[in-house]
């Protein structure tokens, strides 16, 4: 199956009317993706809703056992729990899945890609390619032509999340939240654990007593240890959710093997596919959710010397990137792209 490549195929969108399924559709839509039919799938509720693509609209049908005769492409983004039993059956009547939940992400026979980093990994799939966590895809593509250059041994993360990455519930439960809290009326958080407008939180997944981390922070670091094919990075983070409806922003503080500039950096990052450096000191202007949202490109800018490291080899960068885009859905189609014949 790895070497299968389709013209003009059968595409089927699980979980699409979730935040990152509209994504998706919009993604297919936007790029021109060639296909010859696209099937919406999601949960009961959901069944019979229509959602426009190319000018017609396209009716939901609940996903079952049976919804994946004649698909060649399966965009899954529905949950571990979904993928978990529904992906197995794709697999089997003939689909590719391309996965993004954590289900199989760190599966040794499954490739996870993104594709500026390591798409020539999609050619040793079995059935399921899988996505990686976005807040993984945001900090290290801009990273990957420096550390290829010169490589990273070691990295300091810390995340400033969107609630995009929590889904539609939650960017209703800010919009909500803030609005009661402007007028000064009580507000019951249902969605996320703790108080969302005007707050910020250590990211609400389960902490590993074993590490002091969360899933978050676990999944980012063996992530990225995977997709660069470099299990010894040494990488250190804390991941944080802040009230920003869509677009994560990352502190990166990186040590490569051998000195580097900032203007080394700053001139390799230029050239990288899918960045664009917004670095302009004199105006303090640099990487910024309102920027980063609804934009393929990860911004990438404050680019600096670490004054912590006299030996010149560390560089901080900040980067902003839409989380249902490049970390979610973009990368996702992008995946499928590099499937068509």
């Amino acid at each position: 199956m790895s070497a299968k490549k389709f013209s003009n195929p059968v595409v089927a969108i699980v979980g699409a009317t979730g935040a990152v399924g509209v994504e998706l559709l919009q993604c297919l839509e936007q790029r021109k993706f060639p296909l010859k039919e696209l099937k919406l799938f999601a949960s009961a509720r959901s069944a019979g809703k229509t959602m426009k693509f190319r000018g017609k609209e396209l009716p939901v049908q609940e996903l079952g056992e049976g919804s994946f005769a004649g698909v060649d492409i399966g965009l899954f983004s529905a949950g571990s729990s979904t993928s978990k039993k529904f992906a197995p059956v794709a697999v089997k009547a003939g689909t590719v899945v391309v996965d993004n939940s954590s289900a199989f992400r760190m599966d040794a026979g499954v490739p996870l890609v993104v594709p500026e980093i390591n798409g020539e990994a999609i050619a040793t799939h079995k059935g399921i390619i899988a996505n990686p966590n976005c807040s993984a895809i945001i900090s290290i593509t801009p990273l990957w032509p420096v550390h290829r250059k010169n490589r990273i041994k070691r990295m300091i993360i810390s995340t400033y999340q969107a609630a995009s990455g929590a889904g539609w519930a939650a960017m209703e439960e800010l919009r909500e939240s803030t609005r009661a809290y402007l007028e000064g009326r009580k507000f019951e958080h249902k969605v996320l654990p703790h108080p969302y407008a005007f707050n910020a939180f250590s990211h609400n997944t389960k902490i590993d007593p074993a590490t002091a981390h969360n899933e978050e922070e676990t999944k980012v670091v063996n992530e990225t240890r995977k997709i660069f094919g470099d299990p010894s990075i040494a990488i250190g983070i804390t991941c944080v959710r802040i009230p920003v409806l869509r677009a994560h922003c990352m502190s990166v503080t990186f040590e490569c093997e051998k000195p580097i500039t900032p203007e080394e950096v700053r001139a390799i990052i230029s050239k990288a596919p899918g960045c664009r450096v917004v670095d302009d000191p004199e105006r303090n202007y640099f990487p910024m959710p309102v920027d980063a949202s609804g934009k393929d490109e990860i911004l990438v800018g404050r680019i600096r010397r670490d004054l912590s490291d006299s030996t010149g080899r560390s560089i901080s960068i900040f980067s902003a990137g839409d989380q249902l885009l490049k970390g979610a859905a973009l990368n996702a189609v992008q995946i499928a792209e590099k499937l068509l014949a």
